[in-house]
Order: structure tokens, then C-alpha cells, then sequence
């Protein structure tokens, strides 16, 4: 199984001022747009991933505007995953895309620190946060050789090399 990790591109920053004093500021959180720049990358990303991806991959994706525009750039269908929003942990993730179980490569269009977090999971066995650079992919392999599960990262790949 191929788990493709996504994390959304550059979005707007939640301002102070924007949030009023001893608001919540998870609601307004949800609604950043991405930049200019987040676009860009979303646009330059997706045209990468689309070259590579096979037609049956499974789009997961948070609902927070900022992951559902990074998504939209691959111009395939998607599926919003509330368990994906932010603060979501490994096992959400994990549990979405039917790790490793899944008979079809699954796409996660995510957040900070929670994708790190599946990336050191999967492939070290460590609970760290790692760090996965906005717009990048992190694509990792679920394999049975030799009658061992293994892990693999296929590539890893962020928008200002493409």
C-alpha cells in the first residue's frame, strides 16, 4: 500500500486581531485561505503528484479550506475526512487511509506537527515531530517481503525544487 502524505501549502496567518479576546480561535483556524504562494505550490505539487499517482488513489483530505484548496489543485475528486483536521493524531490518520491494509494507494492532504508524526511512526518507529515543509510529499510503500512488513520511502518532495 502507498500512502501519499500532503501537507497543505502556504496559507494565510491567523492574525491576533482576528480573534477577540478569549475567543476560540479553531473556527477562524479552519477558514485560512491559501497565499498567493500557497497556489502556486499547490499548482506546481499537484502537477508532480498527478504524473505519478494511478487513477484508483484514494484523496483524503481535512476539512480545513486551506487542505481542500491544496487538494482541489489535483482536479480529482477528494474526500473531506473530519477526523483530519488539525490536532488530529497518528492513528487518525492511519485509520482513515486503512493503514496498511488499504487496497489502493490513499493521498492525505494534512497538517503540522500530525503528518510529521505518521512519517517518524512509520518509518522509525519514533513518536517525534518531524518536519514535513508546506506543500511537500512524503511518500512512503507498505510491503510484506520475505514474510517481514517493511516500510519504505519511495520520495520526498517539496514545491520550491519543482
Amino acid at each position: 500500500m502507498d500512502l501519499i502524505l500532503w501537507r497543505h501549502a502556504e496559507a494565510e496567518m491567523l492574525r491576533p486581531e482576528d480573534v477577540g479576546a478569549g475567543a476560540d480561535p479553531y473556527p477562524l483556524d479552519l477558514e485560512r485561505a491559501l497565499t498567493a504562494k500557497g497556489e502556486r505550490q499547490a499548482q506546481r505539487m499537484a502537477e508532480w503528484i498527478n504524473r505519478r499517482i494511478a487513477a484508483s488513489t484514494r484523496v483524503l483530505v481535512s476539512p480545513a479550506r486551506r487542505t481542500r484548496q491544496t487538494a482541489e489543485a489535483l482536479g480529482r475528486p477528494y474526500k473531506v475526512v473530519a477526523s483530519l483536521a488539525p490536532g488530529a493524531t497518528v492513528e487518525d490518520v492511519l485509520q482513515a487511509a486503512r493503514w496498511p491494509d488499504a487496497s489502493e494507494p490513499v493521498l492525505v492532504v494534512g497538517h503540522q506537527p500530525t503528518l510529521g508524526l505518521v512519517a517518524a511512526h512509520l518509518l522509525a518507529g519514533l513518536d517525534e515531530h518531524w518536519s514535513v515543509k508546506k506543500g511537500a510529499v512524503w511518500w512512503l510503500r507498505h510491503r510484506v517481503r520475505d514474510g517481514l512488513a517493511e516500510v519504505t520511502l519511495q520520495a520526498v518532495q517539496a514545491p520550491d525544487l519543482l
